[in-house]
């Protein structure tokens, strides 16, 4: 009776697993992490016309994939609980928001799902292998590689990039979501993600100095927070397997922003991370076009690579808030002091509209020298945009604990918008700052003739 039951509830799952009304990721446990799973890709379509119900695809049957539209793969990456990935529905819905176009989820949890990551990265060529079985059969029926977009995720970036590979390149886009650091780094082009792998590969690093991989991988590399610590993550151990994961898959997240939120990440070619901060790296923002690169799904439209036929490996640089839709938006704040001596520290700026609504940034990621009659600008970020600012206060701080309290003489203080440059600058003049005292005044319109 007993041996009865095991195999009818046998059956019921391999049922469960093979004869889905509607298709659903993998869910595996824990214990198949621990003893290790075999690889098996389960390829499922989503469309505007089947949202909700996902259908099975195979290279032998493409079903209602219409080879004429863009065709966007979602590779996760290593899975060592065996859940699946919490965000693959919203990222399904969002692509099928911003374009009507075939979504491809590409479910290899049998594989990804070990304790032993070197195992789950052992199998990612043979992911990419099966995925390159299905493309060609896409391209048999009439499919277009520069319609192919590859969406790959930690160890799932690699995967993009060799398919890409396999085509030398000729695949349409490929985005790599914190590529996976570990095994990879140091390896050769063939072994990793790398920008030969596609027309254009853009790149979000979000956890360079543990999963993610820290150096450039495509044709431009966005760095949020300098690629480290993601604001709103937790900072120690005692967040839990939050602590562990959270960084690596922000940049899921911001990619996500892209498509449903109503705010644009703008980011900014540069050199370096402190060049960011120090306001050295906004040419691309100008009054008479915009031409910074934007995050995530609009990536490919920025300027600077559409114009350049072979376009070099760029950085891009920004900051986030703590929580969706994670923009902040850049003004420059200049003050001119006429303090006889040199004075170093920081500055936090609040503004506050005419509704009581206020924003606050406080700029002291290195402190600011303030010489006599030497403008200094310092670039401002908040998480809020307020379109009127009604009153504007200012607060200087050199650190110290002890010792006398010093006072900022300012001739002038001029906020400028970064991401609005048509929009009013706004001055004060003859202003003292005493340390650690917060100074409230409302600012006047500067001269159109001011720079």
């Amino acid at each position: 009776m007993l041996k009865l039951y095991l195999f009818i509830s046998l059956m019921c799952l391999v049922r469960s697993d093979t004869d889905e009304t509607c298709p659903s990721f993998t869910r595996l446990s824990f214990h198949s992490a621990v003893i290790g799973t075999g690889l098996n890709v389960k390829l499922m379509l989503y469309t505007r016309k089947n949202l909700t119900c996902a259908q099975a695809v195979n290279s032998t049957a493409l079903g209602n994939l219409n080879v004429t539209k863009k065709t966007a793969f979602i590779v996760h990456g290593f899975r060592p609980t065996g859940s699946p990935p919490v965000w693959i529905g919203d990222l399904v819905d969002g692509l099928l928001f911003v374009e009507d176009m075939n979504v491809v989820v590409v479910d290899w949890n049998r594989g990804a799902t070990t304790i032993i990551y070197n195992h789950a990265a052992s199998k990612t060529k043979k992911v990419a292998v099966v995925l390159k079985e299905f493309i060609d059969q896409m391209l048999a029926k009439g499919a277009s590689l520069d319609n192919i977009y590859m969406i790959g995720v930690s160890l799932g970036a690699h995967i993009s990039g060799f398919v890409g590979e396999m085509y030398d390149g000729q695949l349409g886009r490929i985005t790599g979501l914190d590529p996976a650091g570990p095994l990879f780094t140091g390896k050769p082009p063939q072994d990793r993600l790398d920008p030969s792998d596609a027309q254009f590969v853009d790149v979000i690093h979000s956890d360079i100095d543990a999963l993610g991989y820290r150096e450039p991988l495509g044709n431009i590399d966005f760095y949020p927070n300098g690629g480290l610590d993601q604001p709103g993550c937790p900072k120690t151990i005692f967040g839990g397997f939050q602590y562990f994961k959270c960084d690596h898959q922000r940049s899921v997240y911001l990619y996500l922003s892209s498509l449903r939120e109503n705010c644009t990440i703008t980011a900014y070619p540069c050199d370096s991370y402190r060049d960011y901060r120090n306001g050295k790296c906004v040419s691309c923002l100008t009054p008479q076009k915009e031409s910074c690169p934007l995050l995530g799904y609009y990536a490919d439209h920025w300027e600077d690579y559409l114009k350049d036929k072979d376009p070099p490996m760029t950085k891009a640089f920004f900051d986030t808030a703590e929580e969706k839709p994670f923009c902040m938006y850049h003004y420059f704040v200049d003050i001119l002091t006429w303090n006889k001596n040199i004075r170093k520290g920081d500055i936090t700026i609040k503004l506050r509209d005419k509704a009581g609504s206020t924003t606050e940034s406080k700029i002291n990621h290195e402190p600011a020298t303030f010489q006599k009659y030497h403008q200094v600008s310092l670039l401002a970020r908040f998480n809020q945009d307020l379109d009127k600012v009604a009153a504007i206060s200012l607060m200087f701080s050199t650190g110290s604990i002890v010792g006398p309290k010093y006072k900022l003489r300012i001739l002038r203080m001029k906020l400028r918008s970064l991401a609005h440059p048509e929009r009013p600058q706004l001055c004060r003049y003859d202003l003292v700052l005493t340390e650690n005292v917060e100074t409230v005044f409302q600012p006047i319109l500067c001269p159109k003739l001011q720079m």
